[in-house]
């Protein structure tokens, strides 16, 4: 297992003249009912979500998909988790984007995605998000893709990677959890209790919840401007849209779908991290075959943004560029 310490460095120059840089779509100032939804009761196995229909549908300007860095490079995908959108790879791509084609895009439902695109039952399961990927995927025509997953997206890549393997090269889970909570000798980090008064935290007031809780995903109380920016990120996602994205990321259990993993696999976790505990990341590596460990000397569940030198290091060694 690698450790990765601070501090930080700068990685790479900043994007050369003339590097690719497709701006996306202006956000749309909406109301909080936007999206006109009540909450669904939670799906937990996906069986009835109905499939979306890709050829009917401008994948790009739902999910707000942004192309940045060289044009010729390797291909990275760059997924962001729950309550965020892309914004919060920014000091990352900052540091790949000399060297790599970078794929940024919102989950439907977050940042600038398109709030008609909206279906609270297809995302009640995260197949429906790992379904979202592949179709990006497929309408750039994108191969060899070096996919990123932060968070909950994590296993949103594995859910996209077992169902085509085909168009990816490699899997990137950063701060990954596969289940939330504790069953049995896996140790996820919460209680059913625990989770139970998290959502209703959250469904009760949004906006307070999103004020208490960033602090505590951030885990940087000497740096309160990235809790700050967390929080903002929160603010920025329909209420409505986050109380189903919410239920899906903590109630969701992968576990099974690690062994389906084929591809080779970088698990990166913090040294401290109160959503997705060391014992995680240790599971996570052991279930997928071959896969590699990197421990951050990094305080949090958002890496990107409290350590983004030796985050976007990890990343950039591990997709066979250093």
């Amino acid at each position: 297992m690698a450790v990765l310490r601070r501090p930080p460095v700068e990685l790479f120059d900043q994007p050369a003249p003339g590097t690719l840089a497709v701006p996306p779509p202006a956000i749309r100032p909406t109301a909080d009912d936007v999206h006109r939804v009540d909450d669904p009761p939670h799906d937990t196995d996906g069986t009835d979500l109905r499939r979306w229909q890709y050829e009917s549908v401008n994948l790009q300007a739902r999910n707000n998909v942004r192309l940045a860095g060289v044009e010729n490079g390797p291909t990275i995908m760059l997924a962001h988790g729950f309550g965020c959108d892309q914004h919060l790879w920014r000091l990352v791509e900052e540091r790949l984007a000399s060297r790599f084609r970078l794929i940024l895009f919102d989950h439907v439902g977050c940042g600038a995605s398109d709030p008609s695109a909206w279906d609270p039952k297809r995302y009640a399961a995260l197949q429906g998000y790992a379904d979202d990927i592949l179709g990006i995927i497929h309408e750039l025509d994108l191969r060899d893709v070096v996919f990123v997953g932060h968070s909950v997206a994590a296993m949103m890549g594995v859910l996209a990677v077992s169902t085509d393997p085909s168009r990816f090269a490699r899997l990137v889970l950063l701060t990954p959890s596969p289940c939330y909570l504790d069953q049995g000798d896996y140790r996820g980090g919460f209680s059913r209790t625990d989770i139970d008064d998290l959502l209703d935290s959250l469904e009760s007031n949004y906006l307070g919840w999103s004020r208490s809780m960033a602090p505590v995903i951030m885990g940087t109380p000497d740096r309160p401007e990235l809790a700050d920016d967390l929080t903002d990120s929160f603010c920025r996602t329909d209420p409505a849209c986050a109380r189903v994205f919410a239920r899906t990321t903590f109630l969701s259990d992968n576990r099974a779908d690690l062994a389906r993993v084929s591809l080779p696999t970088l698990v990166i976790e913090c040294a401290h991290d109160t959503l997705a505990p060391r014992e995680v990341g240790a599971y996570v590596q052991q279930r997928i075959e071959g896969s590699q460990l990197v421990t951050l000397d990094a305080t949090g569940h958002c890496p990107q943004l409290s350590a983004p030198d030796i985050t976007a290091q990890a990343i950039a060694v591990f997709a066979g560029a250093t």
